[in-house]
C-alpha cells in the first residue's frame, strides 16, 4: 500500500477551510498534473462505514465541489459532480457503485497511485 496523497498529483494546490470542508463539503483545490488545465474543487472525503451497514460515501446536492474522488488501496477514481447529480436524478437512485459510475458516466479519471 502507498502512502501518496491525492494532493502529490495536484498542482496550485489550496486547502478549504473547516468551514467550507463542512458547508461547501470540498477539500482541495488544484490543477491535476499532466492531465487537465483546469483549476477543481475536489471531495476527497474517506469512504465510510455508512449508517445502513453498507461502504461508500454521502453526498449533497449543495456541494461546491466540482470533482468526488474515491480512494482505494492503489488507485484514485475521480467522478464529476455535475454528471454525477444528473445521473443520480435522472435514474431516482439514492446509492450508486463506483462500477457502476465508470460504465455509464463519461467524465472520469482513474489514476495509479
Amino acid at each position: 500500500m502507498t502512502n501518496k496523497k491525492f494532493e502529490d498529483v495536484l498542482e496550485e494546490i489550496n486547502f478549504a477551510n473547516p468551514n467550507q470542508v463542512k458547508k461547501e463539503l470540498w477539500n482541495v483545490e488544484g490543477v491535476l498534473r499532466g492531465r487537465l488545465n483546469q483549476k477543481f474543487k475536489f471531495d476527497t472525503r474517506p469512504i465510510l462505514k455508512l449508517k445502513d451497514g453498507q461502504v461508500g460515501k454521502q453526498g449533497s446536492f449543495v456541494t461546491k465541489a466540482d470533482k468526488v474522488v474515491f480512494e482505494y488501496k492503489n488507485k484514485w477514481v475521480i467522478v464529476d459532480i455535475e454528471e454525477l447529480h444528473k445521473y443520480i436524478k435522472d435514474n431516482k437512485r439514492t446509492t450508486v457503485e463506483v462500477k457502476e459510475l465508470l460504465d455509464k458516466l463519461e467524465w472520469n479519471i482513474v489514476l495509479d497511485k
